[in-house]
């Protein structure tokens, strides 16, 4: 014999319990069923209501009553023929007389006992059940409604009352050796006790009914259906990659359920576990779903960790001092005063020097366990001996759970390490000798990163999701976004990385989405987005706390660049083209890299220098192996020698920088990249990153530009300057023909002296042939003494650049 229980989701509707119905009936073809019902979903909490309201003299009471009448009556039209509904409803109405009587009385008394309480709560159940069963009547001739009030008998503990075994063991035994049904409708929740009072078995009470029947009559399974697919290897509604897990242990499945998975209440199972019925739980919206089995026997084959799951609102009480130390009982002083205030303890870790004691209890038992735990302690504490207690609230229980985890080395320092990369401190550690599970107490606030972090790790065959905050998104921002696009899908098949933009902004307007922004409509959503602001784009960032999240500047804005240590500090990744805040002063780069450090937030710059090419990359490498730079040349503006490279007796110096402007090679403001600071910047951030110390203002800026056109403050103006002072460009293009030479505008460092300027180069000079937008660096080290190691390719561009910023979000995806 099968036992099927349904829970309030299930019976919701005349809807949903057609479903039922048909499960059922299919069900009953294979084998006799017991078919366990909870109240329709709803009807508890309304009973609950209307008891409170009597009991306050509150006579919408009444009002409570005739919805739940009239909710019950709706179900009985929509699915019993009106020929077959008239002895139902004759005894619907007298459970409904009986339960207004007793609401009358709490109503007139003023009060409500907890066996009247119990009484007026088993309508739910009492009403439901015999509604399905007159219904499953028109699917299986030969199905019957049993009171299991008749057979599950309870001492008079009202509220929760504690099941007598002995007795209702026999009487569920034989009843159902003496019945022919096939199937056998009845409510969950409800008993009675010895003498015949109605009594409720607490929380998970209807499963608790299907458990102690599937017990008594050693069934082959317990089938628990309700609205989710089965246990999740985390919560589906903050995890949104977890999937159902398909086969677990009881002990793996009673863990997960401590900690907050809520298809099971662990007490409720005990009557199947002592006996190894499997459990399996079903989904009654998608019937065809393999569900979760619950099981005594679990291969050892598979991953060692079965889930994660968490409690919330969790406060972390302290007790310390040296006056702990080597004394007996002061733990178990400590848990008798919890006890006494019938406070929960949900964990418990304790220092091996004794001197201290930590244990996790929900927020809303903390002022009182607190008062209580320094009242108790009151003489040490006056004698310094023990301190007051510490109280920590709004933290939050992570635990990873699994039978095999024991035969596993090296499971506790993977969670750690993947919580600390994404900057989730962990405050209190518990793991059991039995190594079933691993607890760690974290901070409320960082509970979605941890568990969608850990999750990852465990769960998705290393499949790593990056989250993206885009700021900027011109020119070279939207071919980041197209290119995003077109590698989505093969980033995530071939290197595992799962790319998504949560946030983007330009100047005007920003939008978030914490699923993911659809990135081929993301131009018109951005523009239906809300007003760009700031300090609300990072306020955002840090409010959804998502784990490896990535700040990507695609500006050229020094206040942008200035927020780079709010995001670090967060353990956001930064990812910029941005050359200012690495040009900046040497202290704030220097911060920059200790935050980056520091809070394992990874700070990438390459298209700083020669836009997509590994010249930074290279650097560091070199840096990293032990190598030291001595010297370096380089043409590091791919615009200026584009423009030098084009400039000719037929296409002006003004038409050719203007042409610069349209393909995307210079700043928005032209002047920063013919004045040479553009330049300047660049190699002073290659020195900086070769290991030398060096400000802006140390290197010699030799300008090309008359002052009059330095001094302009607007393109407008600078152009107009550019066309005022034709000749001055002729001339040096012509000085340089005469030389046989071309125009390039060159950075150097040598003996810690570091210049820009452009220079006339030889035809023997590798700089010579430098075509279109290219840059070229030359790195000689100790290393590279007479041939230096070089880098050439195209330094400027939005394609490129682009292609940069995308190569410096991959390298974080495959740390």
């Amino acid at each position: 014999m099968n036992v099927l229980k349904f829970g309030g989701t299930s019976v919701a509707n005349a809807q949903n319990i057609n479903l039922v119905l048909n499960i059922v009936a299919d069900a009953a073809k294979k084998e006799p069923l017991v078919v366990t019902v909870s109240a329709f979903s709803g009807v508890t909490d309304l009973l609950v209501a209307a008891a409170s309201k009597a009991a306050a003299k509150d006579k919408t009471y009444k009002d409570i009553v005739n919805q739940i009448e009239q909710k019950h009556k709706e179900a009985i039209e929509q699915l019993i023929p009106l020929s077959d509904q008239r002895e139902l409803i004759d005894s619907i109405n007298s459970n409904l007389n009986h339960l207004k009587t007793l609401l009358d009385g709490c109503y007139l008394l003023g009060e409500l006992s907890n066996r009247t309480s119990d009484t007026i709560l088993s309508f739910g159940e009492l009403l439901s059940s015999q509604i399905i069963a007159k219904a499953l009547q028109q699917k299986i001739s030969s199905a019957t409604y049993k009171d299991s009030r008749e057979f599950i008998k309870t001492n008079s503990h009202f509220g929760k009352a504690v099941v007598n075994f002995d007795i209702t063991n026999k009487l569920i035994s034989d009843y159902f050796k003496a019945s022919a049904a096939k199937a056998t409708v009845i409510p969950g929740f409800i008993a009675s006790s010895e003498d015949g009072n109605t009594t409720t078995l607490g929380r998970g009470g209807s499963d608790y009914t299907a458990a102690i029947v599937a017990g008594a009559l050693n069934s082959s399974q317990l089938e628990i259906w309700t609205d989710v697919n089965g246990m999740f290897t985390a919560n589906p509604k903050i995890v949104k990659q977890a999937q159902p897990i398909e086969v677990i242990s009881y002990q793996e499945a009673m863990e997960l359920s401590h900690f907050g998975a809520k298809v099971l209440y662990p007490p409720t199972i005990q009557p199947v576990l002592k006996k190894n019925i499997p459990i399996l739980i079903k989904n009654t919206f998608e019937p065809e779903a393999a569900g979760t089995l619950i099981t005594s026997a679990v291969s050892g084959k598979e991953n060692p960790i079965k889930g994660i799951s968490h409690i919330d609102k969790i406060s972390l009480l302290t007790l310390e001092g040296s006056g702990m130390i080597g004394v007996s009982g002061s733990s178990k002083r400590l848990f008798e005063v919890l006890s006494h205030e019938n406070i929960n303890v949900i964990f418990i870790t304790q220092a091996s020097s004794e001197h201290s004691i930590c244990i996790g209890i929900l927020n809303s038992d903390a002022d009182n366990a607190q008062k209580a735990i320094n009242k108790a302690f009151e003489l040490e504490i006056a004698q310094n001996k023990i301190d007051p207690c510490i109280v920590e609230k709004n933290l939050c229980i992570v635990a990873l759970v699994g039978e095999n985890m024991k035969n596993h080395q090296g499971l506790s320092g993977k969670m750690f390490s993947t919580l600390g990369k994404n900057n989730v401190n962990i405050r209190a550690i518990a793991q059991g000798a039995s190594e079933r599970n691993i607890s760690v107490v974290i901070n409320e606030r960082d509970v979605k990163k941890a568990l969608n972090t850990l999750h990852e790790r465990f769960f998705e065959d290393n499949t790593k999701q990056l989250n993206l905050f885009v700021m900027g998104v011109g020119n070279v921002g939207e071919k980041f976004m197209d290119q995003i696009h077109q590698q989505k899908k093969f980033l995530k098949e071939n290197l595992k990385i799962n790319l998504r933009v949560i946030g983007i902004s330009n100047s005007r307007k920003m939008l978030f989405d914490e699923e993911g922004i659809a990135l081929k409509d993301w131009q018109a959503l951005l523009d239906n987005g809300e007003t760009a602001n700031k300090d609300a784009f990072i306020s955002k960032v840090k409010e959804l706390n998502l784990r490896n999240s990535i700040f990507v500047d695609i500006t050229a804005n020094e206040s942008i660049a200035n927020i780079y240590d709010q995001f670090l500090q967060e353990n956001v990744a930064v990812v910029t083209c941005n050359k200012i805040a690495c040009s900046s002063a040497y202290a704030n780069y220097n911060n920059l890299k200790q935050l980056s450090r520091k809070y394992n937030a990874p700070f990438l710059f390459e298209t700083n220098v020669g836009a997509g090419l590994p010249i930074i990359d290279t650097l560091k490498h070199l840096i990293a192996s032990g190598d030291k730079v001595n010297r370096i040349n380089a043409v590091l503006s791919g615009s200026l020698n584009f423009i030098f490279n084009n400039f000719s007796d037929t296409y002006s110096f003004h038409d050719v920088v203007k042409e610069a402007g349209v393909q995307g090679f210079t700043e928005p403001d032209p002047k920063i990249d013919l004045s040479g600071v553009d330049v300047a910047r660049k190699i002073l951030i290659l020195i900086r990153e070769s290991g030398y110390a060096m400000e802006m203002e140390d290197i010699t800026n030799n300008s090309f530009l008359p002052e009059e056109c330095m001094n302009t403050t607007n393109n407008e103006d600078f152009f107009k300057s550019l066309v005022k002072h034709a000749s001055h460009f002729d001339q040096l293009l012509e000085e340089a023909k005469q030389k046989n030479s071309r125009l390039k505008f060159v950075a150097s460092f040598e003996n810690g002296k570091a210049s820009v300027g452009l220079q006339f180069i030889p035809s023997d000079s590798p700089f010579y042939n430098l075509e279109g937008k290219d840059n070229i660096v030359q790195f000689y080290t100790d290393r590279y003494v007479d041939q230096p190691l070089l880098i050439k390719g195209a330094g400027a561009g939005a394609a490129v650049t682009a292609s940069g910023i995308f190569a410096d979000v991959i390298r974080i995806g495959n740390v």
